[in-house]
């Protein structure tokens, strides 16, 4: 509900995955905003079919009676300066910033696999304390910049990229300052080989921003055992909606809620939509959160 201080939005790639395109690339954006409305989203999360200008984004977005939550950006502050990645951000920056948006996905993709057909261990890694520190200064004053323009920096721990694992995540927040917001993600979390309910109690003060995904642990196993990419893994069923696998989000929620948490829970789970149908596992993510939020909420009353 608009004025809940928790509110519940979702990611395009239930209907179409912008890193794979044969899995929902024919779905028009129309139908995903649609269909997300019906549902009860209040929000979406920006995806490749989205306007870019900023005017051409909040009229289409008026025209669904839809707030634009946020949106990826792929920054490479692992491998340049945080002066060249302001210059690189700023179009986007100002896409969020001119729709509301108080938050920014910020996924580092110096390096990282998660789109290419390389097994996960692969992935780079930070191997010294000085690499963490050139890193966490970098992106300090990459977040410093984005916060003077009222978007706060959320970063994506991710699956194939330098901050994957939950002691990656603990370096990430020792090594940058407050301006740094955690995106948390229950999947990558848990793919990661972490305890999400842990990871969000070690650092829930820094938490802005929540991606909600659910996951199947047997092919987590599978996908680690096999060496698979990410995108196999993806493919595969690794995620799934809040729900349908085996995370205590009514576990995350409480915490949240406790801890004073304000802005969204979003859906986003990759699946291939044609065996997951994105309509009703949209719909089922939706109304697992909209379920557990209202028993907090009622909870919290009596």
């Amino acid at each position: 509900m608009k004025n809940d201080p928790i509110r519940i939005g979702i990611n395009p790639i239930s209907w179409s995955n912008d890193d794979l395109p044969s899995l929902g690339g024919e779905i028009p954006l129309s139908t995903a905003l649609t269909e997300g409305k019906a549902i009860g989203y209040e929000g979406f999360e920006l995806g490749n079919k989205f306007p870019k200008e900023p005017a051409a984004l909040r009229d289409l977005m008026a025209g669904y009676g839809l707030d634009v939550v946020s949106g990826w950006y792929s920054g490479r502050v692992a491998e340049r300066s945080a002066k060249d990645e302001t210059v690189a951000v700023e179009k986007h920056l100002r896409l969020l910033a001119e729709n509301g948006c108080k938050v920014m996905v910020y996924g580092e993709v110096a390096h990282a696999i998660q789109g290419e057909p390389v097994p996960l261990y692969k992935r780079p890694r930070f191997r010294t304390a000085d690499d963490w520190k050139r890193y966490g200064d970098n992106l300090t004053a990459f977040a410093t910049f984005t916060l003077s323009h009222g978007v706060r920096l959320a970063y994506h721990h991710h699956m194939g990229a330098y901050v994957e694992s939950p002691e990656d995540v603990d370096q990430l927040m020792a090594h940058t300052g407050d301006e740094v917001g955690l995106l948390f993600d229950s999947g990558h979390t848990y793919f990661g080989g972490g305890d999400p309910l842990a990871v969000l109690d070690r650092h829930i003060g820094r938490i802005c921003h929540v991606h909600c995904k659910d996951v199947r642990p047997g092919v987590v196993r599978l996908a680690r055992n096999r060496h698979w990419t990410f995108l196999e893994s993806v493919l595969n069923g690794a995620f799934t909606v809040p729900g349908d696998g085996v995370i205590d989000f009514a576990a995350i929620i409480d915490r949240l809620k406790t801890h004073g948490y304000t802005g969204w829970l979003v859906v986003e789970a990759e699946q291939d939509p044609s065996v997951a149908p994105s309509y009703a596992f949209a719909k089922k993510g939706y109304d697992t959160l909209r379920n557990l939020l209202d028993r907090a909420t009622v909870g919290e009353a009596a």
